[in-house]
């Protein structure tokens, strides 16, 4: 009789630099899903410090990509998940969701990042413009990329959710710090597999777990963080993160967590949202010579 095989469990790490690691910790966390119970990475500040500095070194090539390049390369990362789709909603099943709810999310998540993917060459044309003068002169406007933006992913729906936050800065030209939510991690786990088997260049998209209240001081203190997305419904930590990225003079944009129908909805997708975290650049030029 053929003996039994022991059942192979997953390490769940973190994905910084485009690797996939422990905390330097060591330390993780414990999930309990439908399936059993999970034991997930906890990100400390010396990962904070890891990753921000992957985003960093990664930002210059990511922003010097054409625009049509990047669209290209976000939308290989849909393609990958939709090549994944029975880990995806397997995962979220997990997490309590019914079939029909797991496949509402994970088809929602797979098309918004194609849509996001198709606004990455056009951003520009939309928001550049050739401001009226009084003189010789010509004066013109563009967009161009913040840099390393911090996202706090709202906990629900978490795999919806983390596209909608993370893709749009990404489609901009910046790179993205990305806390997942400790209520649910595992669909930010997935969605790093994704990322790490597609075209996305390392260090521009990370992926770090563990518990927000401990972690988000440290991205918004970080002064290589230009700028922060904070999706919580806990007003203290928004309010401890807000004072905290005073000092670094950084971009915030803050909400509560929004009704889980929001996400599905047209207003939780917009060229908005990729404009949050961009900078208008305006030159002036003698008209004429």
């Amino acid at each position: 009789m053929k003996p039994a095989r022991l059942p192979v469990r997953k390490t769940y790490k973190l994905f910084v630099g485009g690797e996939f690691a422990r905390s330097e910790s060591g330390r993780t966390m414990a999930i309990a899903r439908r399936d059993g119970t999970h034991h997930v990475a906890r990100a400390t500040r010396k990962d904070v410090r890891d990753a921000v500095r992957a985003a960093r070194g990664a930002w210059a090539g990511w922003r010097g990509r054409t625009a049509y390049n990047r669209g290209q390369i976000i939308y290989r990362l849909a393609e990958m998940m939709e090549s994944r789709r029975e880990q995806f909603v397997d995962v979220l099943l997990s997490g309590g969701a019914t079939a029909r709810e797991a496949a509402r999310e994970f088809e929602a998540a797979v098309d918004r990042a194609i849509w996001y993917a198709g606004w990455c060459d056009k951003i520009e044309q939309v928001l550049s413009t050739k401001n009226p003068v009084a003189g010789p002169h010509f004066n013109v406007s563009s967009p161009e990329p913040t840099g390393v933006v911090g996202v706090l992913a709202p906990a629900q729906p978490s795999l919806l959710g983390l596209v909608s936050t993370v893709i749009p800065p990404l489609s901009g030209g910046n790179v993205v710090v990305a806390l997942a939510p400790s209520s649910d991690p595992l669909s930010a786990i997935a969605f790093a597999e994704a990322a790490a088997t597609s075209d996305m260049p390392k260090g521009v998209l990370n992926i770090l777990t563990g518990e927000p209240a401990e972690l988000l001081p440290h991205v918004a203190a970080h002064f290589d963080v230009n700028a922060l997305d904070i999706w919580t419904a806990d007003s203290g930590l928004a309010e401890r993160a807000h004072v905290a990225a005073c000092e670094s003079v950084k971009r915030v944009r803050r909400s509560g967590t929004r009704d889980r129908k929001f996400w599905f909805g047209d207003a939780s997708q917009s060229p908005r949202w990729i404009e949050a975290f961009m900078e208008i650049k305006t030159v002036w030029h003698p008209a004429g010579v």
